[in-house]
Parts: C-alpha cells; structure tokens; sequence
C-alpha cells in the first residue's frame, strides 16, 4: 500500500489555476492504466492551500491492487527537492497524497507504474496555485523600447518591394498569391497571402498566422481561411524560405543551415536569429496594412507554440495589432531559472559551471523574451495553457497572461500538454471573428 502523505512543501512556483492532468503514457502494449487526479474538478487552488492528489492503478475498468510498485514524486517543473516522494504496492483504494505551495505556480504529480509482468506506465497531474500573480522573473531592460525603437527605424528604410506570384486554389471567389517582401536581418517575410476578390477600398480586416518550432513553408490554407472569412489574410513561415517546396527541401534546411536556428548567435541581442524572426512580424504587417483594401482599424496575429510566442511580440511590438491569439507560447520566460522557476521553449538561457544562468546569453535574451513584449501589450487577447506542458511550462504562459494589458481571457487545459487540439483552434477563430466584425467563416475549399 502506498503511504498517505500530509505535508505542506517548503518550496513554490508561480501560478493562478490547479490542474488536473490524466495523460498516460504507455510505453508498449499493456492493459494498465495509472489514474491521477486532484480533490476539484478545476484543479485551481491559492496559496497556501494544499491540493489532494488520488492515485489509483487500472487494469481496463478494475481497480489493482498488488502485482507491482507505484513511485511518485511531485516537482514545481523544475525542482523536486522538498517535495513528497514515496512508492508502494497499489492498493483497492485510491492513494491519497497532500502537497501545496507557498508560491504562484504549478505542481506536479509524477507516477509511475510498473506491474510485476510488462513495461511502465505513467501518468501526470498537475496543480496551479494563485496563477494569476505570476510576475516577471526579471524587469525589462530600461533600453528595451530604444532597442527596438532602432530596430523598425532601421528596418523604415528598407522599401517593402513586395513580389506576388498568383497560386491556384479551390475557392474562385478568393484571389491568392504566393508572397516575399524585404525585410531587415538577413531573409525576406515569406508567404501566401489571400483576399477576396472584388473586395472595395478600406472594407477587410487583416488577420497574419505565424507558425510554430520547426522548418516548413507557410500554409496556403490558413491564407484561404482568413479570406473566405472576409478578411486581408496572409501566413508567413517562420524563417524567410520559399514556399511549396518538396518536403526534402525543408528537411535539408531543418538538418543544415537552419538546424538549431533557435539558439544562433544567442549571445547578443543584435545577432539572436528571434531578431530577425520579430522584424518580419512587422514587415508582414506593414504588407497588410499598405492593402488599399484594409479597414485601417484592424490586425490580428494568431499562432500556436513559437507562433503563440511570435503573436505576443507583434502586440507589443507594433501598435497596429488590436488582436492577438497565442496559444500555448513559446519564448516566454527566458530568464525564469534566474527567478528559480522553468523557463520556457526553446531553453534559451543555459546554465553556467556555477549552476547560474550564462549571464552574457541571459542578457541578450531579455530582449527577445515575449513576456517582455506581453508589458507593451494593449491589444485584445486570448490564450490557450496546458497545465502538464512541459515543452511551454504553463508558469512561463502566465508569466505573459499577466502581464497583458488589454481585454483577455485565457482557455485552460488541466488535461493538456503541449498541443492545439481542435476545440482550441475553433474558440481562437470564433473569438477574431467576435473581434473583427465577422460573421461565422465558410468551410475552407
């Protein structure tokens, strides 16, 4: 029998939302299953309070009891030492173990199960405590603003140049073309942009789709969905490449030039590749908005992981947006190790021999870092969080929820990794239409 544990932990993260977490995850064929749940639904809890956390072990709907061990140990994400750790037989009943934090943030709680036959089985939970006072592990640099006052000053003198290629699609009431423009730091803002077609003077609102970690082209399909919305929709790749290309194009650039672009020249904040991937955000926009059919009112930026990161720097980054859509955000939190919590995707900071944040990288990433840019945020803004994301930890996404400005609700996942399931994408979409003026979106071609 695994022992029952009343404690309260000595340590703490940050966070505003208890979650609750039953992600298993088989390593090979088997029947087991872990089950792992807190005392509320919500799995939202304050400071202070501890949360239960029921530990139970199935084989398809029948309790186990026996015929193996169960291991434990909760962590902030980051740290486990302080924390309640155990293991033991599983038992009829479920197991019930108390832990708590003394600080906003997020608890886990791991468990593993191996049966006495077969491989492990895991499952995770997790617990928020007093989210919503999450704050900045670092202040902005006082510079921060100068910088990238320079940077768009710079970027002013290069003329847009836009060079459109016309590209077939399905829908003949939507015109698309395949897109590059100058841009400043070393590639072109790259992708396909739609509108609909006979669309008058100052009538459509802009909507830009940035993407995701990774080396692909941009998605001719959000271009379309945009537009037959009725909306200037344009969805530029990450990194300045052609579009439609062979898959073996993409792969080539992910295992060369562009392999871990993320971390390329880190060490300053003039030569970070996010520099030149922030720029093109607002070289899109100033496509968008030269569209003598753009309403001159709105812009909307949506994506998910580094997109979801990349819409939180178009909100602070340019004026122009009055909308954002980050879901599960990416390069947030850079500095969080030096606040002794989890920094977010990509990990950007690492540690020195002393076990401290390599203070040359930590520097350079404080401009680059989207909770920074979350502060100069006065757009509307909805958020997607995933309570068991370990690749964008849901501490870093509140460390830029809160810092937002403007009107903003958030979606939270207690169930939920790092993922943008269906349901979220649709909320997203609903909520720019509510924002744009539009009604319900025709099903894309």
């Amino acid at each position: 029998m695994l022992p029952v544990i009343h404690r309260s932990s000595c340590r703490g993260v940050t966070a505003w939302i208890l979650c609750v977490s039953l992600a298993t995850v088989s390593f090979a064929q088997t029947p087991y299953s872990v089950e792992v749940k807190t005392d509320r639904e919500d799995a939202i809890y304050k400071v202070g309070e501890q949360a239960v956390f029921s530990i139970s072990v199935r084989q398809g709907d029948r309790i186990v009891s026996g015929a193996g061990i169960v291991k434990f140990v909760f962590d902030d994400f980051l740290n486990s030492k302080g924390f309640a750790n155990g293991e033991g037989s599983p038992d009829e009943d479920p197991t019930e173990i108390r832990e708590g934090l003394n600080q906003p943030g997020f608890l886990r709680c791991l468990v593993t199960y191996t049966p006495k036959e077969g491989k492990p089985v895991r499952s995770v939970a997790s617990a928020a405590f007093s989210p919503e006072k999450i704050g900045l592990s670092l202040p902005v640099p006082d510079d921060f603003d100068d910088f990238w006052k320079e940077q768009k000053r710079q970027l002013a003198e290069i003329p847009l140049d836009p060079q459109l290629t016309a590209v077939d699609q399905a829908d003949a009431s939507i015109e698309c073309h395949d897109v590059q423009t100058s841009c400043l730091g070393g590639a072109p803002v790259s992708g396909y942009f739609a509108k609909p077609k006979d669309a008058t003077a100052k009538s459509l609102p802009a909507i830009l789709w940035v993407h995701g970690a990774g080396v692909r082209g941009s998605s001719r399909g959000n271009a379309v969905k945009g537009a037959q919305a009725d909306m200037l929709s344009m969805d530029i790749n990450a990194h300045g490449i052609a579009n439609g290309k062979p898959a073996s194009f993409y792969s080539d650039l992910s295992a060369g030039r562009l392999k871990n672009y993320r971390y390329a020249g880190r060490d300053n904040r003039n030569t970070t590749y996010f520099r030149g991937m922030f720029l093109r955000i607002v070289r899109a926009i100033d496509f968008l908005t030269a569209q003598p059919e753009w309403d001159g009112k709105h812009v909307v930026v949506i994506g998910h992981s580094q997109g979801g990161g990349q819409s939180l720097v178009a909100g602070g980054l340019d004026e122009r947006v009055t909308m954002i859509a980050p879901g599960v955000p990416a390069i947030c939190d850079h500095s969080g190790r030096a606040a002794g919590r989890i920094n977010g995707w990509p990990k950007l900071v690492p540690n020195g021999p002393d076990g401290k944040p390599d203070p040359q990288i930590l520097e350079a990433a404080r401009y680059i870092d989207a909770v920074n840019f979350a502060t100069r945020c006065r757009a509307n803004a909805i958020m997607s969080v995933g309570f068991i994301d370990s690749v964008c930890p849901p501490s870093s996404c509140y460390a830029a929820y809160n810092a937002l400005a403007g009107t903003k609700s958030v979606i939270n996942e207690p169930l939920m990794g790092h993922a943008a399931p269906a349901h979220i994408h649709e909320a997203f979409f609903a909520r720019v239409l509510q924002h744009v003026g539009r009604a319900p979106a025709k099903s894309a071609k």
